[in-house]
């Protein structure tokens, strides 16, 4: 199994939508990086769902339930989607500040890459963000 973060802006699909929904694809990625990312992304993976914009936090996790498939999006390219299933909310969101400032996960791309929308996460990092997060998945 492996982790991922992706990120949203909570104005345009929050995590509270994907817990009412249950399951959403995630589309709508263009950049080549994050493609290639999704392009990995298997069955079974999981997921941390961050809001950028305002919030700039982790709100919650979930599972990937379907692997890449042609984004129905897109007007052309090679542009994938994977769909998302909702888990569990974060026991307690936890800011970019936070994560910043927090050994072991402050180097995430994240942090580093600020622009990265979808990103592998170590499982070390991973258990991290559940233990900050007040979580269990």
């Amino acid at each position: 199994m492996s982790y991922w973060l992706v990120k949203t802006e909570p104005e345009e699909y929050s995590f509270d939508a994907l817990l009412q929904d249950q399951v959403a694809s995630w589309d709508g990625i263009r950049n080549y990086q994050a493609r290639n990312y999704l392009n990995e992304m298997q069955v079974g993976d999981r997921v941390v769902v961050y809001h950028s914009g305002e919030d700039k936090e982790i709100r919650g996790f979930g599972e990937i339930v379907r692997a890449a498939y042609p984004d129905p999006t897109a007007d052309g390219g090679n542009w994938v989607a994977v769909d998302v299933k909702a888990l569990v909310p974060a026991g307690r969101p936890l800011g970019l500040e936070e994560i910043r400032n927090t050994h072991g996960i402050g180097v995430m791309p994240l942090v580093t890459q600020p622009r990265l929308s979808v990103h592998p996460v170590s499982e070390e990092q991973w258990n991290a963000l559940l233990k900050y997060t007040k979580t269990t998945v």
